[in-house]
């Protein structure tokens, strides 16, 4: 069920963030309701049974979380720096998702 919501906020994110230049009226509500879901996602794995290098890939994720509820702002403000904001975010979750161990 998580992995449905994580899927379904992305592809909100990616809508929202594609869609800001020819429909700025209704991307920010996708981008922030994508935003959303992938922080709920983040915020409710356990980290009890991580390992250090586990941990430190997930507070990578939080703050990537993070930095793109700051660029949903950004978006709504009418702001060009949630580009920036959310390329951070993209960096760090790509990192993240090559060196996180395989299971």
């Amino acid at each position: 069920m998580k992995s449905i919501l994580f899927i379904i906020s992305g592809l909100l994110l990616l809508a929202g963030a594609i869609l800001y230049f020819p429909y700025p009226g209704i991307a920010p509500y996708l981008f922030a309701v994508g935003t959303a879901g992938i922080a709920i996602h983040y915020l409710t794995i356990p980290v009890t049974n991580l390992d250090f290098r586990g941990r430190r890939l997930h507070r990578f994720n939080i703050i990537a979380s993070l930095l793109m509820i700051v660029a949903s702002g950004l978006m709504f403000n009418e702001r060009k720096e949630w580009i920036l904001c959310l390329s951070i975010a993209a960096i760090l979750q790509l990192y993240t998702a090559f060196v996180t161990p395989k299971q």
